[in-house]
């Protein structure tokens, strides 16, 4: 029998989906190496979220022949390793893009109007942070999105919906789509910086970060920054100093570099920082489509 292993948890729906086609399921209880290595010696298929799937982890597969992604993100995953044994890699693009979407706009609003911290100053009996702290009003400012994908998609009626602009950041862009949503398409990066009062990243993450101290620096006074796509996709450093100089008014973040995020990290003592561990498609609906997709994908692969 074709045997499955749950690196990480998905929805009791997609596991429902492999074992109807007569795959045998096990989970991992944590992605331990000693937890791992006598499940995945066994294993024909190993379906991972956002662990990723690192060259370790193929070595202690010796009879692997399919990963599946809980997800879109592959940069965790040893994908040239994977190539080399023939090993066949799917995942899973758009299919909670719409909840990460709400969760990108939530961030934004969140950010914009200092929701964390009016939270603290209503729990600390701080009657005067109200006099003392303004937000600000998403209507009629630009959103930039930098990358063009699913979840972009589906953010532009949402920030439409408020009143906003929004710039496009893509080569690949079809501009008809981009007109029929309501969306311009900015020139080259110096152009979307310049004229976003909110930026809003959902690129794939290469050799380094998409943005550092240039970028943040090119961005309006008071901008915020949102990034529910990579956490490779910003220097850290160079954000937490941005917004330690106030140059930035605020950033929002679903991932990180690190996951879960180090606790001398620096982006813990900044201020005006929203901090999320990771929960964009992290919603019953979201979860549930995934875990299906993900094993419908796995199945396809496998021919079944």
């Amino acid at each position: 029998m074709t045997r499955c292993l749950l690196v990480q948890p998905i929805d009791a729906s997609g596991v429902a989906v492999l074992q109807a086609a007569g795959i045998e399921v096990l989970a991992a209880p944590d992605t331990g190496h000693k937890v791992l290595a006598p499940l995945l010696a066994d294993a024909d298929v190993a379906i991972t979220r956002n662990w990723g799937f690192p060259s370790a982890a193929l070595a202690l597969a010796p009879r692997l022949k399919v990963i599946g992604v809980h997800g879109t993100g592959m940069d965790r995953v040893d994908l040239a390793g994977a190539r080399a044994r023939g090993i066949t890699v799917v995942n899973t693009p758009g299919a909670n893009a719409p909840d990460v979407a709400e969760l990108a706009l939530g961030l934004m609003l969140a950010a914009a109007r200092q929701l964390v911290a009016a939270d603290a100053s209503v729990r600390s009996g701080d009657g005067g942070w109200r006099q003392r702290n303004r937000g600000l009003g998403l209507g009629g400012r630009c959103l930039g999105l930098w990358g063009w994908g699913h979840v972009s998609r589906a953010l532009v009626p949402m920030a439409r919906g408020l009143g906003m602009r929004v710039l496009v950041l893509s080569a690949h862009a079809d501009p008809a789509e981009l007109a029929a949503l309501g969306a311009e398409r900015a020139v080259d990066a110096a152009d979307l910086l310049a004229q976003a009062d909110v930026l809003s990243l959902h690129g794939v993450p290469g050799p380094r970060p998409v943005i550092g101290a240039v970028e943040l620096a090119a961005l309006r006074p008071g901008a915020i920054l949102v990034n529910t796509a990579r956490g490779a996709l910003i220097d850290e450093q160079a954000l937490a100093l941005a917004l330690h100089s106030g140059h930035l008014g605020a950033a929002a973040l679903d991932v990180t570099r690190d996951e879960p995020l180090p606790m001398d990290s620096p982006l813990l003592t900044c201020p005006n920082l929203t901090l999320a561990p990771h929960v964009g498609g992290n919603t019953g609906r979201a979860l549930a489509v995934t875990a299906q997709a993900v094993a419908r994908a796995v199945l396809e692969a496998l021919g079944r």
